[in-house]
């Protein structure tokens, strides 16, 4: 039985037991848009861990963390966490990674916002449709629905 199949059981048996003593009991926690421990090992699904846990982190145009961001700030703190170096802008990331189909995209993929061949916003693929991305000014880091068709994929190397 595996871990992630052991939690519904660990769950009923703990009542109202918080999500870290189940943890501590051999238990997973499931967090939406983060991949599991299997995938952990890769550096797309640690920028993809390190985006999610800057949740709520305010906008700042120009910023590159560890507490404000802009869309490419972002991208090029959760990958340069992971390991992985990118340039500082998305159309500069655009650039420097491998494009791939939407059919191939996984959690962890660059998603590249466009307007015909100009590249003007980036964000952290998460699966089943959505992004982690550092929107705009007056917004926060966060979990969003991808809103338009006029995307490209890519895949850092």
């Amino acid at each position: 039985m595996t871990a992630l199949n052991r939690v519904p059981s660990l769950m009923a048996r703990a009542g109202t037991a918080s999500a870290f003593a189940i943890a501590a009991v051999g238990g997973s926690i499931v967090v939406p848009g983060v991949a599991g421990d299997a995938a952990a090992a890769t550096p797309a699904t640690k920028a993809l861990q390190v985006a999610a846990s800057k949740k709520g982190s305010p906008y700042k145009y120009g910023a590159a963390g560890p507490s404000r961001f802009d869309c490419s700030g972002l991208t090029l703190y959760s990958y340069k966490k992971a390991g992985k170096k990118l340039p500082r802008t998305a159309a500069q990331q655009y650039n420097k990674t491998r494009h791939i189909s939407a059919s191939n995209r996984k959690a962890g993929d660059l998603v590249f916002f466009h307007s015909g061949s100009n590249v003007y916003h980036v964000g952290i693929y998460a699966g089943k449709g959505k992004i982690w991305h550092s929107p705009k000014t007056g917004d926060v880091v966060r979990l969003q629905k991808i809103w338009t068709k006029s995307v490209w994929y890519g895949r850092v190397k």
